[in-house]
C-alpha cells in the first residue's frame, strides 16, 4: 500500500479503486457501483452492494483510506468513480507489480483474511458469499500452500 499512498495526492481516483479492492475484497463491479453515501467516514467503513445475489455487507476500513476518501468525496454525487470495468482493468494494468489479473486483489485479501484468523464464516461475509463452499476454496488454497512450504528446504 506505500505505493498508493505515494500516488495519492497526483492519482487519487486509481489508488483509491486499486486500495479498495486490495482493502476490502470487494468485485470490481461492486467498487465501480459505489456511491457516495455507501461511506460513513465518521465510523470508517463502506456498504457493499452484491452484484452476483450473495449478501450487502459492510466493511471497515483503514484510517488513512478513510482520510483519502474525505477529499476525494467531497465533490461526487452519484456513482464516485464513473468509469467502466475496461478501464478499470486498464488502470490495474499500469499499476500492478506482476502481471496478474483485477481480481487477484479479491483473492488474495481473501487468503490474506483467513491466514490472519482463520474464520472461515468472517471471510464468506466479507466476500458476500451465499454459499460457504465458495469460501471454502480459499482456506484450501492457504492449506496447501502452508502444507508445500513445510517440505521446502
Amino acid at each position: 500500500m506505500s505505493i498508493l499512498k505515494r500516488f495519492m495526492p497526483t492519482c487519487r481516483r486509481d489508488c483509491l479503486l486499486i486500495a479498495l479492492a486490495a482493502l476490502t475484497g470487494a468485485r470490481a463491479t461492486e467498487i465501480l457501483n459505489l456511491e457516495k453515501q455507501d461511506f460513513d467516514t465518521n465510523e470508517g467503513s463502506v456498504f457493499i452492494r452484491s452484484v452476483k445475489g450473495g449478501k450487502d455487507r459492510e466493511i471497515p476500513l483503514a484510517d488513512w483510506l478513510v482520510r483519502e476518501l474525505r477529499i476525494y468525496l467531497t465533490d461526487k454525487d452519484g456513482r464516485i468513480f464513473g468509469i467502466t470495468y475496461q478501464r478499470f482493468q486498464k488502470i490495474w494494468c499500469n499499476y500492478r507489480p506482476a502481471k496478474k489479473k483485477l481480481h487477484s486483489l479479491r483473492h488474495t485479501f481473501a487468503i490474506r483474511l483467513y491466514a490472519k484468523t482463520k474464520d472461515l464464516r468472517l471471510v464468506q461475509y466479507t466476500l458476500g458469499h451465499r454459499s460457504i463452499s465458495n469460501t471454502l476454496i480459499y482456506a484450501e488454497y492457504h492449506y496447501t500452500q502452508s502444507e508445500l512450504r513445510k517440505f521446502l528446504i
